[in-house]
């Protein structure tokens, strides 16, 4: 897995103080994606096990809400972001997990691949970016066409509940 950067204090991508990971490599090529540069899969750094170290120490902290996934597109970096995941779970299980994709949740509950990272996390941002749709005023998206989903409350209910609607 490669990744564009970690940020260890972020208050754009979820609530709170959360440490992002943005992951590069995404196929979606959303017109005026704010990332674009993340979209190569050979951009960024290869993660290595003092990157994993320094996260956690990012994410363990007290001032840390959670953690954030971006990119890229996560759910094309499962084989690196499951594993990361199971770690903060493991030394952080009460901080959320945000994860923003440009697949909508629908895609990812019928990809047993892509659901394995799903059900890991607390909240997901969906859908792609759509630029005749952006929206400055939207809390913690791009355009309105995304979604801010409970992951936990729509796995449980078998239907998607929003979060912060």
């Amino acid at each position: 897995m490669r990744y564009g950067q970690l940020r260890q204090y972020d208050i754009a991508n979820g609530e709170g103080i959360r440490t992002s990971l943005f992951v590069t490599g995404c196929t979606h090529c959303c017109y005026n994606c704010f990332n674009e540069e993340y979209q190569d899969f050979t951009a960024g750094q290869e993660w290595t096990e003092s990157d994993i170290e320094r996260l956690l120490s990012y994410v363990m902290a007290p001032v840390c809400s959670g953690l954030t996934l971006l990119g890229g597109e996560p759910f094309q970096n499962i084989d690196g972001l499951v594993p990361l995941v199971d770690r903060v779970l493991a030394v952080a299980s009460g901080k959320p997990i945000w994860v923003y994709s440009g697949y909508t949740y629908e895609e990812i509950i019928a990809c047993p691949n892509k659901r394995t990272l799903l059900e890991r996390c607390h909240i997901l941002v969906d859908g792609r970016y759509v630029d005749e749709l952006r929206d400055p005023g939207l809390a913690f998206r791009g355009s309105s066409n995304q979604r801010i989903i409970d992951i936990q409350a729509s796995l449980r209910q078998g239907d998607i509940v929003l979060y912060m609607e």
